[in-house]
């Protein structure tokens, strides 16, 4: 039987998530799920703001991506994954998807002071980035501010051997 495959992409912010997710479903030949992106189609269909949300906002969002990703994988269409996957919540959610598709995860990597300098850039130059996403650090950075850079954790330091194996070493 032939099994979807789920492109995962994801690092931190900055590190060219979602350009590289865009690229890679239109070589691959698949839609392009992009979290932020779902949460921006919410916050323009409730007219409203991240911060008028309430605090439960980012989980119902983190539902709706899951929920849509699990749609597509079990009607067999393969997709492009993208987000900055909190690992220690998104992981179990994407276990149900591990046997039924093809997963490959891509990490983006990039140091992390240009990764840093591409973010507020990139908030500074669209001025509904705070209203979708809240950002603290483009706040900062509005105020003459600077946040310090937390370290992004990799999917391998908070996986178990038996999970990571079957991410890395699928059986076809």
């Amino acid at each position: 039987m032939n099994k979807p495959g789920l492109f995962i992409v994801t690092g931190r912010p900055g590190s060219g998530k979602t350009t590289l997710a865009h690229i890679l479903a239109k070589k691959v030949g698949c839609p392009a799920i992009c979290r932020d992106e779902i949460k921006e189609g919410f916050v323009n269909t409730m007219n409203s703001s991240h911060e008028s949300l309430g605090n439960n906002v980012n989980k119902e969002i983190y539902d709706i991506f899951f929920g849509v990703l699990n749609y597509l994988i079990s009607n067999k269409i393969s997709i492009v994954a993208e987000a900055a996957f909190q690992h220690k919540l998104w992981l179990p959610q994407l276990e149900p998807l591990i046997d039924k598709s093809r997963m490959r995860i891509i990490v983006c990597t990039i140091d992390r002071n240009l990764a840093r300098s591409r973010f507020i850039q990139r908030g500074l130059s669209d001025p509904n980035r705070i209203r979708f996403h809240g950002d603290k650090g483009i706040r900062a950075a509005i105020n003459g501010n600077e946040m310090p850079i937390g370290d992004y954790p990799s999917f391998v330091t908070l996986r178990n051997q038996f999970i990571i194996n079957k991410l890395v070493y699928p059986e076809e």
